[in-house]
Order: structure tokens, then C-alpha cells, then sequence
């Protein structure tokens, strides 16, 4: 960059599918290189501890102010910062506002974008559309995990909520497990398993896929089940619920929403992996006591449990060290993984960097202007 002027990069929805950004194995890839970046601590996000999810405004259940929005599913803003190192080398920052009702609208419930920043003189490099971006990573994150710990001839997937996390988490369990033949589907309405449905018969034509009444139906015989609902939270029986004897032996459940399991099965049986345990923690720290309540992820359940007495930090392996080789990828014979996804920006800031790299070699995307000299030095 030719400073102190400053262009950047404006990349919409078709210019980021353009460069690249439906990729999926190439976006398990970078989310493989992010979690080795974790593990030896080249990061940073938000939060005095470094690894906080981010900055969430909410509102209130009622407001003396008519002009100000009200408490509603997933009514929410959120700025979530990360500098990420390595070969992607980059700073930067997701914002998106959050909605259930704009689906009336024909809205997506999140809209999201993605800022990239130069390191060192926090100027723009780019601005993004970022709702593929967010759901491709977040797909793929599970991906890495059903890398590692899913049979290796897997067949089988269980779906939970057919919605678009699910269509990207299937993605990824098709691009590491080529031998998936078969996808069962759980969902609340008939319009919406149909449609997906018919987007997995398009997509991939040798896989069947099917609707099943209930998630009992969905979980038996799956070799890897993902979990990707819109519930309420605040009361954990409300939270959807495997019992552990619907589970395959060596089966791995993904999730990135809310899931509830018997607490027997949790602290003496399963084997709980995270994302980013560091994560886990600092959501123990920001949202104690019983953040279980407020995130409704099974490991944030482990971290109550751990605070209570009832399990200890050992019981808990985190993805990165599996594959840093610090941890046994399999810890004993047909164990049953539960593997919790909770989101972190650096993974939209690897991801949206190899999209970025790829819209300048391709010259794709418009160059805006922040301006030639700036009159405030």
C-alpha cells in the first residue's frame, strides 16, 4: 500500500464465491492450520484473557425508549476481533446483527461482514460480505474434527436442524469422508427437510438422504451426527436431548448449538473435545455461574461441572493438541466423541485471508477508496 493513501478491497457475495470461498476442502485445510496457530499461542482475540468469542450487545425484555429493539430469538449485535498469525498474518474483526424475524423479510437471520486490517497501521485491506464465509467455517471447523476421530468408512451421518450450518458441516464430513452413502435428517418443518433434502440429492448425487421423525431416528446407526438447532435458552431441559443408547459405538456428535446429555454420560463415559478450551473457559469466567444456561454447548456444561466439583480439566482434550500429537487421536476402542464447535473470529479471519489472496490474484472485487490523504494527522 502506497501511503498515506489507503484503497481497500470491496468484495461482495458473488465476488467472494468467485474467489473461492465455497472451497470446502481447502477451507478444512486452513481451519487445520488455524488450530495448530492456537495451540502455539500465535493469536490473539477479544477479552483481557485473549480468547474471548467477542462483544455482544443485547436488549433488554422492555425499554421505556419506543425507538430501542427488545429481547427476541437471536436479536442481537455482535463484533467479534482476531489477529491471527502464521501464514495468514492478519487482523481484522466480523459484525454482523442478528434476527429470527428477518426470514419474513427473506433475510438471512444473521447478516454478517468481515473487515481485514494491515497489522501495524490498522488501515482496511478489505470488506467483506461474510455470510458464506461464516458458514463455510463453520462447517469446516467440524470437518477437521470428523477428520480425525470418525471411522475412517464411515457411512452414515445424522442431521439435527436442516438449516444452513448443517448443509456446510455435511460438506465437510463429505469431503473427509468420501464414503458417506447415507444422510438421515431431523427437522421441525416439512418445507424445510424437503428442501434439504433435495439441495443433498443435487449436490451429491450418490447419497441418499431422508427425513426421520425424531432424533432418536437421526442418532442410531450414524457414524457422525451434527447438531445445528435454533432453541431457547435459560432451561437446559428444554435443550434437545440424546440418550446415550442411541449412540453407535465409535460414533462422533458435532455440534454448534444447543445439546443435552445425561450428566452420568458426560462425566463417566463420553469423551468431550473442544474447539478451543480456552474459549470454554473464558465463557466459565464471563457468564458464571451455570453458563450452561446462557451457552448452551455441551462442553460449557463440562466447564459447570468442572466448577462444581464434579469433573476435572484432565476430562476434557482439546482438537489442536490431537493434532499437534500431543493427544491420542483415540484414547480407547469404540469411545463416543462429543465433539462442541463454539466459533472463534480468528478462524473468519483465516479463512476470509485465503479468500482475499485469492480476489487479488484473480483481480476480482472493487477497489474503494478511504482517501488519498487523510485531513485529520
Amino acid at each position: 500500500m502506497d501511503y498515506p493513501k489507503v484503497d481497500f478491497l470491496y468484495l461482495n457475495e458473488e465476488d467472494m464465491i468467485e474467489a473461492g470461498v465455497k472451497d470446502m476442502q481447502g477451507c478444512v485445510d486452513a481451519m487445520e492450520d488455524m488450530f495448530r496457530l492456537l495451540k502455539v499461542g500465535d493469536f490473539r482475540m477479544g477479552g483481557a484473557n485473549g480468547n474471548s468469542h467477542g462483544c455482544m450487545v443485547m436488549f433488554p425484555e422492555s425499554s421505556p425508549f419506543p425507538e430501542m429493539p427488545v429481547d427476541g430469538p437471536d436479536r442481537r449485535f455482535m463484533a467479534m476481533p482476531a489477529y491471527l498469525g502464521g501464514k495468514f498474518d492478519m487482523a481484522g474483526m466480523k459484525w454482523y446483527g442478528s434476527n429470527a424475524e428477518n426470514r419474513e423479510k427473506g433475510l438471512p437471520r444473521s447478516i454478517l461482514t468481515l473487515v481485514l486490517n494491515d497489522k501495524d497501521t490498522g488501515a482496511p485491506l478489505a470488506f467483506m460480505s461474510a455470510n458464506i464465509l461464516s458458514a463455510y467455517r463453520t462447517g469446516a471447523v467440524p470437518g477437521v474434527g470428523f477428520k480425525y476421530f470418525a471411522d475412517e468408512n464411515a457411512k452414515t451421518v445424522g442431521i439435527v436442524g436442516p438449516g444452513v450450518m448443517s448443509k456446510t458441516a455435511l460438506a465437510a464430513a463429505l469431503a473427509v469422508r468420501p464414503s458417506i452413502r447415507e444422510v438421515k435428517v431431523k427437522g421441525r418443518g416439512a418445507g424445510s427437510l424437503q428442501k434439504f433434502i433435495d439441495y443433498v440429492h443435487e449436490e451429491y448425487p450418490g447419497v441418499k438422504a431422508y427425513a426421520v421423525d425424531t432424533i432418536e431416528d437421526a442418532v442410531r446407526g450414524s457414524d457422525i451426527v451434527s447438531v445445528s438447532t435454533s432453541s431457547p435458552t435459560g432451561d437446559p431441559e428444554q435443550y434437545p436431548y440424546i440418550d446415550e443408547s442411541w449412540i453407535k459405538p465409535g460414533a462422533v456428535i458435532e455440534t454448534t448449538a444447543a445439546l443435552r446429555f445425561d450428566d452420568d454420560f458426560i462425566i463417566n463415559r463420553a469423551r468431550t473435545v473442544t474447539d478451543n478450551i480456552k474459549l470454554y473457559e473464558a465463557w466459565e469466567e464471563e457468564m458464571k455461574p451455570d453458563a450452561y444456561n446462557t451457552i448452551p454447548i455441551p462442553a460449557v456444561r463440562v466447564m459447570d461441572l468442572i466448577a462444581e466439583g464434579k469433573m476435572s480439566l484432565s476430562q476434557i482434550d482439546d482438537l489442536g493438541d490431537v493434532i499437534m500429537g500431543k493427544t491420542p487421536v483415540h484414547r480407547k476402542k469404540d469411545e463416543v466423541v462429543i465433539y462442541s464447535v463454539g466459533g472463534m473470529p480468528v478462524e473468519d479471519i483465516a479463512w476470509g485471508t485465503v479468500v482475499y489472496r485469492n480476489a487479488l490474484e484473480k483481480g476480482v472485487g472493487t477497489t474503494l477508496n478511504l482517501w488519498d490523504a487523510p485531513q485529520m494527522v
